[in-house]
């Protein structure tokens, strides 16, 4: 079965990570994959696995209602799918898997009346009441070649909610990670938090691109008011800025420890490759973001045996369940959260609990084997479907041309 995969970035998150392993480790008899996407860091991690690719224009294109942005991003829109049409009809793949919804949109488009399943993964939450979704729902709708995979519960159910009947189109396929990697290791523990110098401190953690959505910023001025009770307490904030104005909201963030005076009990430590190292090192794992469907950090801190303290958004609710494997906490809450702060960094044993279910409950449900088995089956299942409705559509024009 030959697998055409498109990603309508070349950049590396949490939804091309989730690509990643699903093209390593696809079974190279069974499936072929061809991955197209633009020239960046995952075409080079694709190539680097010796998966094939190919290049792809750059999709400069958001939803906007501002006229001389829409006019800009339509004509990106139009170019890519009239690229990807020629590259679906020359490369003749089984299957399409679209990255995204953004992705989707355009793979339904680029091949209308070609007859191909298109799978969108939906890796996030449609924004409430923006004004493209129901375009987008159409589009999903309309064509019946268009299947859909979400992270989570919460994300099906929104981009279900509308008049159009699409629960039928959407099945929830969660993210699962290398549990393994994440195990627990008292010797890296060691190693890491002597590296960091913190070995007796409270470490808080938090990993993650640096942008407003993920609330580092609401985090830190909670911390100001924790230290009050912890002040040998240290914050450390992993991962860099990566799209649109998501730098000024990096220095934004270090100014504002500056003007707090809690630059010595704040620590920025950039991007991270040992991210599973670098959790070893925490006593309290935080995610403090305004919208989640199927967060791959969260789950990583669950298998590293973290508490994990989390906003309760979008899925994070279908994998933390409150005083068991975690804590949550309504989002932009400030008392809250810094009542929550203090109560799981005061209690040892309370905090060394809710790791051990954390990674219990990993382990059991969102483990990388689990995932990779039910995309394995949903390709099978959704290539049979398809073979299925061009046979009776074949057999349906012979009738009538008969």
């Amino acid at each position: 079965m030959k697998i055409l995969f498109y990603n309508h970035t070349g950049k590396i998150g949490g939804a091309e990570r989730v690509l990643l392993t699903i093209v390593r480790n696809l079974d190279r008899i069974r499936f072929e994959p061809i991955v197209i996407c633009p020239a960046g860091a995952l075409r080079e991690q694709m190539e680097a696995s010796s998966v094939p690719t190919e290049a792809a224009e750059v999709l400069n294109a958001r939803f906007t209602l501002r006229p001389d942005h829409f006019i800009r991003y339509l004509k990106s829109f139009l170019s890519v799918i009239l690229q990807l049409r020629r590259r679906v009809v020359r490369l003749d793949p089984d299957l399409i898997h679209a990255n995204s919804v953004r992705a989707g949109l355009v793979m339904t488009a680029a091949t209308i009346g070609l007859r191909k399943p298109v799978l969108w993964h939906v890796h996030d939450l449609l924004p409430p009441r923006h004004p493209f979704n129901p375009f987008i729902r159409m589009v999903a709708f309309a064509s019946r070649q268009t299947q859909i995979i979400a992270v989570a519960q919460a994300s099906a159910d929104r981009f279900s909610r509308s008049f159009l009947p699409l629960e039928n189109r959407v099945t929830v396929i969660r993210n699962g990670i290398d549990v393994e990697r994440f195990r627990p290791c008292a010797t890296r523990r060691r190693a890491i938090r002597n590296q960091l110098n913190v070995r007796k401190r409270k470490v808080v953690g938090v990993i993650g691109r640096l942008t407003p959505g993920k609330g580092q910023l609401e985090l830190i001025q909670a911390f100001a008011e924790v230290l009050r009770t912890f002040p040998n307490a240290l914050l450390v904030i992993a991962g860099a800025p990566a799209f649109n104005q998501e730098q000024e909201y990096a220095d934004l963030l270090e100014r504002t420890t500056r003007d707090l005076g809690i630059d010595d009990r704040v620590r920025f430590l950039g991007e991270r490759e040992d991210v599973a190292s670098l959790m070893q090192a925490f006593d309290l794992f935080v995610l403090n973001s305004e919208s989640e469907a199927c967060s791959l950090v969260l789950l990583e801190a669950m298998a590293a045996g973290l508490p994990v303290l989390a906003t309760s958004v979008g899925g994070t609710p279908e994998m933390i369940t409150h005083a068991h494997n975690g804590w949550l906490v309504p989002q932009g809450n400030n008392e809250s959260l810094v009542r929550a702060l203090t109560t799981l960094l005061n209690i040892d044993q309370r905090r060394a609990q809710l790791g051990r279910n954390a990674r219990e409950t990993a382990v059991a449900r969102f483990s990388t084997a689990r995932f990779l088995r039910e995309i394995d089956s949903f390709y099978s299942e959704i290539t049979q479907s398809s073979k299925k409705k061009i046979t009776h559509q074949v057999f349906d024009q012979k009738l009538v041309t008969d």
